[in-house]
């Protein structure tokens, strides 16, 4: 039983052989695979280039598999930039040819599948019958005999409208061999054979004249002429080293083998160590370890122990090194699965990917003047109810009026800024889509400006939301181990340090608890450090003490920054604020920081104020009563 499934699976690797390569006719492959590669480097058109590395690629597989999926590789970058359809199909197809060569039957018959279903767009007919039998190839070996068969008979119904072409006689080989021994008479037996062997010396293709001398010769055998069988395989083997055809040898020999086994054990011993000797140096790991587990098998029933034991060792060997190529090449699968769905996904898209960018800009416009309208509207009302409460400061009645007006332009702003965040959110999220996309430069530089605009937007909506216009307090205080609290504050904000290689230093001993709202006032110190990261230079020191003193509590955050002009400081705590630049890096004010801070710390009785020197720093004070 074991014998007869490896001269299954010699049959089907034979077929196998013969199905990647019948598409291309061999006309002196060692010849034509020397000046194929001395050409590569003059090759001045990329359609080209990819056909050379694919046809190099099929023709290594005799050599070095590795070398194969190296061509393979390279063609698979090329043909993927430029979108060459033919190109990465043929790549699919020597992907198949590689995995399963390495003994990663599922990735062969994926990469076959692949390359049929592109095959299909091209009509490409020849090539379709080639990936079908493959598959059928593959399903065989993994013992799926009705998947098998139905492949099969789809590549001889489209190969039969292939008269002409030199599949066909693959075609023919295929359906002798598929078909049970007792539907062909000797006569219709050797006229198929005949009728295959013409069209396969019609385009000089020596793999399948060799087929058919393997198949004529199993015939021979089968017939009872062995002597005759015999001398045609060993006249196929010569054919097959002569012409560098080392795969096709190791499956002559391994058929050799098996015919001599009831006969003549030692003499099938000889054919199958023939075979290994070429197949371990060739890589090809799939025959190998078949030949390998046939000498442990027969050494064993010869009671030679100590060979036995050497084959079964070097079978074991050969095995883990199948293990091992099928994780590294699941890697490299992974890989090319993901371009592939990269390159489907860019073509999808491609179509909509202008209307997109165009309408996400208009979005983004139309919501950064929507808020800039808003918040000059806000300000506008601001003045001008400070001017009524001037001009009419004893109308109690005016002056209610006024306020309604500020609660319903601070309502207007915030209802507002609520509903614009989730369309911004949305155009932000497909900025951020279209970002992961490949694309050309000109499209990923608009994208970032894109995705700038919008986290500006974004954060202008948020102070926006969290400012109090209404000056209402809702204060929920607890206690609060003040210490604690500053040490929480600068460990989140080291990171953002971090970025621009600025140390914080905290100095803090107070062990006092104090009865604060504990959110907001972080909110106060994270603001204050944000402030000085923002606006100090690249590699400095921002320093945050605390110091208790008559039932206070007094903090400080000091940097070495760009300071502050004399004539804005009693402005830095107004809403929206002039008196605001970027920072050291470019960083976006807007206004609120401070403004909301104040409003916390004068909400627990408390105080804040700064003191600046252009170009020399800032530092902010922060007092709250210890006793609450």
């Amino acid at each position: 039983m074991l014998l007869k499934y490896f001269f299954k699976l010699k049959t089907i690797v034979t077929l196998f052989v013969l199905a990647f390569s019948i598409s291309q006719l061999c006309h002196g492959q060692s010849n034509e695979l020397q000046k194929l590669q001395k050409s590569l480097p003059t090759i001045q058109d990329s359609l080209v280039y990819v056909n050379t590395l694919n046809r190099i690629a099929t023709l290594l597989y005799e050599i070095n598999i590795d070398s194969t999926f190296y061509y393979t590789k390279q063609a698979s970058e090329v043909a993927n930039r430029l979108k060459y359809a033919k190109g990465q199909a043929d790549v699919l197809n020597n992907l198949g040819i590689v995995y399963f060569i390495k003994g990663n039957i599922q990735l062969g018959l994926r990469y076959f599948n692949e390359g049929n279903i592109q095959y299909k767009r091209l009509r490409d007919s020849a090539n379709v019958v080639q990936t079908l039998m493959n598959i059928a190839i593959l399903y065989e070996v993994m013992g799926r005999e009705k998947k098998s068969s139905i492949n099969y008979n789809l590549a001889l119904e489209l190969g039969k409208k292939l008269r002409r072409d030199s599949i066909f006689s693959l075609v023919i080989y295929n359906y002798l061999i598929k078909s049970p021994p007792h539907k062909f008479s000797k006569d219709s037996l050797n006229y198929y054979l005949q009728k295959g062997r013409n069209i396969a010396e019609k385009y000089k293709d020596k793999r399948i004249l060799l087929a058919y001398d393997q198949l004529a010769a199993d015939n021979y055998i089968k017939n009872n002429q062995f002597d005759k069988g015999m001398a045609l395989l060993k006249q196929a083997n010569e054919n097959a080293l002569k012409n560098n055809l080392s795969n096709v040898s190791v499956i002559i020999l391994t058929d050799m083998g098996d015919q001599m086994y009831q006969r003549d054990k030692l003499t099938a011993i000889q054919y199958y160590k023939q075979g290994l000797s070429i197949a371990i140096p060739k890589g090809y790991l799939v025959e190998s370890e078949g030949l390998t587990r046939k000498l442990a098998s027969i050494y064993a029933e010869l009671k030679d122990y100590y060979n036995a034991y050497l084959f079964s060792k070097q079978y074991q060997t050969i095995n883990d090194k199948i293990d091992e190529q099928e994780n590294l090449f699941g890697i490299d699968y992974q890989d090319f699965a993901a371009k592939e769905q990269q390159l489907e996904s860019s073509n999808l898209l491609a179509k909509y990917q202008s209307r997109l960018l165009i309408l996400a800009i208009l979005i983004t416009v139309m919501a950064i003047v929507m808020i800039i309208i808003l918040w000059r509207s806000w300000k506008s009302t601001q003045k001008s109810r400070e001017a009524l409460r001037l001009q009419f400061q004893h109308a109690e009645v005016t002056m209610r009026d006024l306020e309604t007006m500020n609660k319903n332009y601070a309502r207007l702003i915030k209802i507002v800024a609520h509903d614009l965040r989730n369309p911004i959110g949305a155009v932000g999220a497909m900025a951020s889509m279209l970002a992961e996309k490949e694309m050309d430069e000109d499209d990923s530089e608009l994208i970032e400006l894109i995705q700038t605009s919008i986290n500006n937007s974004l954060n202008l909506i948020n102070d926006l939301l969290k400012t109090d216009f209404e000056q209402k307090h809702d204060i929920h205080k607890e206690e609060t181990s003040f210490d604690t609290l500053l040490t929480e504050c600068v460990q989140l904000l080291r990171f953002k340090a971090k970025d621009k290689n600025q140390q914080l230093i905290l100095n803090t001993d107070t062990n006092i608890k104090m009865n604060i709202d504990r959110e907001k006032i972080s909110r106060v110190i994270n603001n204050l450090v944000v402030n000085a990261i923002k606006f100090s230079p690249v590699g400095t020191n921002i320093y945050i003490n605390t110091q208790a003193s008559n039932h206070k509590i007094i903090t400080t955050v000091k940097d070495a920054g760009i300071g502050i002009p004399l004539k804005m400081q009693d402005k830095v705590f107004d809403p929206f604020t002039s008196a605001k630049r970027q920072g050291t890096d470019g960083e976006q004010p807007f206004g609120l920081g401070l403004y909301i801070s104040k409003q916390i710390i004068e909400a627990h009785h408390g105080k804040i104020w700064l003191k600046s020197e252009p170009d020399k720093g800032t530092e902010f004070f922060v007092e709250l009563p210890s006793v609450n």
